[in-house]
């Protein structure tokens, strides 16, 4: 079982990669071989929208670190999504990978790869962790077309890096949503 976790935030050590992390250790401690990769230090280029993915069998043609991402995600079982809610939508980061997930939609990437175990999590300013609900179903939905995907978490009112770690039910709830990916 091997699950990959995916931090969509400038913000290295910050609550989105806390809560990543956090996922990733419940994973672990259910068996789970884990991997982390920060999208901000990897060079993805936005999708050229060139459909040879679509020719190519999802084989996307942009030689880049999404490259490596694609391998990640064809061998995994699962994997997690986290990203802070920057302008009441998902980081910049986080929406370049979701675009470049293009070259597995409507590709047989399923029959060939499998149906994925998806958790996303969201970090936000706002306190109002359902302020951007519909925002956020959304992005589920869009992400149900690779898989069977979770509710997403929201971890609300996080404005500083780190202190995401005094929310207690919160880091509780991340850990049983890794945990969950694996059985």
């Amino acid at each position: 079982m091997k699950v990959v976790g995916f931090v969509g935030s400038p913000r290295e050590g910050g609550n989105t990669e806390i809560l990543v992390e956090e996922m990733l250790k419940g994973a672990s401690e259910s068996g789970a071989e884990t991997k982390i990769f920060n999208l901000n230090a990897l060079k993805i280029t936005p999708c050229q929208a060139c459909e040879r993915c679509k020719i190519n069998g999802g084989e996307c043609a942009t030689d880049d670190d999404m490259q490596t991402l694609y391998k990640e995600i064809k061998e995994s079982d699962a994997f997690i999504l986290g990203a802070p809610i920057y302008m009441w939508q998902m980081s910049a980061q986080a929406k370049i990978f979701t675009d470049r997930l293009y070259a597995f939609f409507m590709t047989g990437f399923e029959e060939k790869y499998g149906k994925k175990d998806i958790a996303l999590t969201f970090a936000q300013g706002n306190p109002d962790e359902n302020a951007f609900t519909d925002y956020l179903n959304s992005v589920k939905d869009m992400y149900g077309l690779f898989g069977n995907v979770r509710d997403p978490l929201v971890a609300g009112g996080t404005h500083e890096p780190g202190e995401i770690k005094g929310n207690e039910a919160v880091m509780r709830r991340a850990r049983e949503i890794g945990k969950d990916l694996v059985n």
